[in-house]
């Protein structure tokens, strides 16, 4: 017998009531978490109990317990990592993702999200001005978005020098040269990793961490046979662009693949005035990018961009007698991905891109760019503060006297908890990191982490004297 809707009923209604509960807690609530992991252990550790709990009040515990552990990601003064917010569209899309539960691996299977996962790829591809041909995959992340992007890279460069990757593996491979920029994100090395592929030799960089073509073109002059440059858009700390134009052109001369790492700097392609940003980036041979960063859908939705098809469906496909293809179909959504099996990623979305349409889109990400700058502008006006990158795009990044008041500084702000900003270490010294992130940052918000961040310096020095 069908499990029907009676069973659920009353556990999704607990859990809708406690969802919105959470949500409108947000405007006021602390940003930090009040209890950490070992504070928590004992509410969801221990034996297994012997006997069950009604589903309903399994959603109550979990509400009552895990409050006091959340960290409040989706608030508007959460400034921490590059970590976004959540639509509402793209919130409720996904509570359907989960509701009908479809293993989004076969076209064949789960044809309704395979319909609206290429919808959204169409639109992506329109949207960021990438090859049409491209093939989109939804991965969990970024991380596997990179990797997915890697891996079809290696896949042609091996085949193109005569290799059989699947049937002969790496051992006795022509070696890929692996180039990245000396500032990139560390997910391109640990891609590379996965893959077999060794330590990338760094390219040098300028003071905003945009790798230099010459010292490319240089390098790839060097040595001979197969080579991956890696590009970035957006910098980690300071949400630079890599000048894509002029080291794809010297890519290209050397017969180099060239992905683009775009976490969250991708977007900015939605944005007719940022084209200085990503112009040339289209040229590229592949792009990786996060969802739930920028376009602010939820956790975990990364999507890998490929232009050459027959490269990502190779290097990530698998096809046995059991998994049935869909004969008017361009292949599977588990071709384009590590996972055989997975949640349908790509609906949320669909779903944050139906709300908000291109103009939508576009507005969102000039709106975190202009808060970052505003923050930027007025912390670099008060005495003590050194805004230490140019802030072209959603970070900021900031410095003090010296690293001992900067930490103690970023102390202060987590500590107080009104916002959420990261500490790191850029450009040989420690900075306190903001991160613009989340479609409902306001101009309230601003004015919040301005002042906390004003009052912290003033404590430090206070205590200091």
């Amino acid at each position: 017998m069908s499990a029907g809707g009676e069973p659920y009923s009353e556990a999704l209604s607990v859990a809708a009531a406690r969802a919105r509960e959470w949500l409108e807690s947000l405007p006021d609530r602390r940003v930090g978490p009040l209890k950490n992991a070992h504070d928590l252990a004992a509410d969801f550790g221990g034996p297994l109990p012997g006997q069950g709990m009604p589903a309903s009040a399994v959603v109550e515990y979990l509400a009552d317990k895990a409050g006091p552990g959340l960290m409040a990601m989706p608030a508007g003064r959460f400034f921490g990592w590059v970590i976004g917010g959540t639509l509402p569209a793209a919130l409720a899309a996904d509570w359907l993702v989960s509701a009908w539960d479809q293993n989004s691996g076969l076209r064949y299977a789960t044809p309704a999200i395979a319909a609206i996962e290429d919808g959204a790829a169409s639109w992506l591809l329109d949207l960021l001005g990438l090859p049409a041909e491209s093939d989109v995959g939804f991965t969990t992340g970024a991380t596997m978005a990179n990797f997915t992007g890697l891996a079809a890279a290696r896949w042609r460069l091996l085949t193109d020098a005569g290799w059989d990757l699947d049937r002969d593996g790496l051992a006795g491979a022509p070696r890929i040269r692996c180039l990245v920029g000396q500032e990139r994100h560390d997910t391109i090395d640990l891609g590379l990793r996965y893959l077999g592929l060794g330590r990338p030799a760094p390219v040098p960089a300028d003071t905003q961490g945009r790798l230099l073509p010459a010292e490319l073109d240089r390098m790839l002059s060097a040595s001979s046979g197969p080579a991956l440059v890696c590009l970035q858009a957006g910098n980690l700390h300071s949400g630079a662009f890599d000048p894509f134009e002029d080291a794809i052109r010297i890519a290209r001369r050397h017969g180099a693949w060239v992905h683009v790492d775009g976490a969250f700097g991708l977007w900015a392609a939605a944005v007719p005035e940022f084209a200085h940003l990503t112009q040339g980036m289209e040229l590229a041979d592949s792009w990786g990018t996060d969802a739930h960063k920028t376009l602010n859908v939820p956790y975990d939705c990364g999507i890998a961009v490929v232009k050459d098809s027959n490269a990502l469906r190779s290097a990530m496909g698998v096809h046995t007698s059991y998994l049935i293809q869909d004969p008017e179909g361009p292949g599977d959504p588990h071709e384009k991905v590590p996972e055989l099996s997975r949640r349908g990623r790509g609906v949320p979305v669909w779903a944050a891109l139906r709300s908000l349409g291109r103009e939508g889109v576009a507005a969102q990400v000039r709106a975190l760019t202009d808060a970052a700058a505003r923050i930027g502008k007025r912390l670099a006006e008060v005495d003590g503060i050194e805004v230490l990158n140019d802030v072209d795009y959603t970070q900021v990044s900031l410095a003090f006297a010296d690293d001992a008041i900067t930490r103690a500084v970023t102390a202060r702000v987590i500590a107080d908890g009104k916002v959420w900003m990261s500490g790191s270490h850029w450009q040989g010294r420690d900075v306190l990191r903001v991160s613009v992130s989340n479609w409902s940052t306001d101009a309230d918000d601003v004015d919040t982490a301005v002042e906390a961040v004003s009052s912290a310096l003033s404590a430090v020095k206070s205590a200091g004297s």
